[in-house]
């Protein structure tokens, strides 16, 4: 038996999605910029996947710009902006648990004398709006939030983000992070003022290796990759159409199944968590079920455990979990996001990520928390000794 509850780090296509994969990979193989009769299919074909995204987002097909993933996203947008405004002013302000390919540049950027606040969260995970009011400056050219963290699910309030920039008169852009919201919560980039947002196919049941950057209309930016101007010139570089194709058909599928996944996923979040706290003691739950939370991640602390030794006695059994973004996981020492929360180093080290999808039903979970019951015990007549 498998179970996979590690959606967060990468979800299974869907079989729609992958006949459509095939069917461009033999038939819509034309290069877009080529003028003959192939190149205009599979550029009929990628405009198609663009409007179905940009209708999904209540945008503008012209704001929508396809990249290699969620990362390649954040990087244009991020430095794009900062080549194009840091004659005005050399302050950005993000937040201490955003995901490794925005932290990063950030911290690049510091190296480079630019001065980065790094907004504290609570307990909760969620930034202080009033701190936030506090830190914009007249010299505050971006600010980046994500809009819900990939390990702990917790939804930022960006919608009022742009009310604060205007009160205090500031030319500061907004860019989100909204790798892990798209397809997952009810989102409304126009109406919140959004600037850019970042959109990866892999994590709403499509291909890897493609992904959007929405770029508000009345924003112009210069690109960071130059070569055939593809991408009306923001991104060079023969458009990936199989993947492109693939995306619009998950999305497709999003737009007409968003509600009844939904509910359905909260319908598991919440029997699991419900099972949790009834039959394993020493545990904390670090996503909970409540309006401000991703219902598709849940992160469980067990006390007296180690997250990796517990990953691979599930894995022994046939659930695959997390214990970290699988972007950031390999190599790093400490788990910001945990740290930032306020968790001891007990609950940072016994921290599991279940991350569900529409496929997940409450059998799974009763296989899960059975073995979950079983490996605890066994590692805890170990370490409690």
């Amino acid at each position: 038996m498998e179970i996979y509850l590690d959606n967060c780090s990468t979800t299974q296509p869907r079989e729609e999605v992958v006949e459509e994969i095939i069917y461009a990979l033999r038939k819509e193989y034309g290069n877009p910029s080529s003028l003959h009769k192939l190149g205009l299919q599979a550029e009929i074909a990628m405009e198609k996947a663009r409007e179905t995204i940009a209708d999904f987002l209540k945008v503008s097909k012209e704001e929508i710009f396809f990249t290699s993933g969620g990362t390649e996203s954040n990087n244009i947008a991020i430095q794009s902006i900062i080549s194009k405004y840091n004659r005005i002013g050399k302050h950005i302000i993000t937040t201490l648990i955003e995901h490794s390919s925005v932290y990063n540049v950030y911290k690049f950027y510091e190296e480079q004398g630019f001065e980065v606040t790094y907004l504290k969260v609570n307990e909760r995970g969620i930034i202080s709006l009033e701190e936030l009011e506090k830190a914009i400056r007249e010299d505050t050219i971006l600010i980046s939030i994500m809009q819900v963290n990939n390990e702990i699910g917790s939804i930022q309030p960006t919608w009022k983000i742009k009310e604060l920039i205007k009160k205090k008169n500031s030319k500061a852009l907004l860019h989100v992070d909204g790798v892990q919201a798209f397809g997952k919560i009810k989102l409304n980039i126009k109406d919140w003022g959004i600037d850019t947002f970042s959109i990866s196919g892999h994590k709403i049941y499509g291909p890897k290796g493609i992904g959007v950057l929405y770029i508000d209309k009345n924003l112009k930016i210069n690109p960071i990759i130059y070569g055939g101007n593809q991408e009306r010139g923001l991104r060079s570089g023969t458009e990936n159409i199989p993947g492109i194709i693939g995306l619009g058909k998950a999305v497709e599928i999003l737009h007409k199944n968003f509600d009844q996944e939904q509910e359905r996923v909260k319908e598991i979040k919440s029997y699991f968590i419900k099972r949790l706290k009834e039959e394993i003691d020493h545990i904390h739950i670090n996503s909970p079920l409540e309006e401000d939370f991703s219902p598709y991640i849940l992160n469980v602390s067990f006390d007296y455990v180690r997250g990796e030794v517990l990953l691979h006695y599930l894995e022994n059994k046939g659930i695959y979990v997390s214990t970290a973004s699988a972007c950031s996981s390999k190599g790093v020492k400490e788990n910001r996001v945990l740290k930032a929360i306020g968790l001891n180093e007990r609950y940072i080290e016994g921290a599991i990520r279940f991350c569900f999808s529409y496929k997940n039903t409450k059998e799974d979970i009763d296989y899960t928390i059975e073995a979950l019951k079983e490996s605890v015990k066994e590692i805890r007549q170990i370490t409690m000794r």
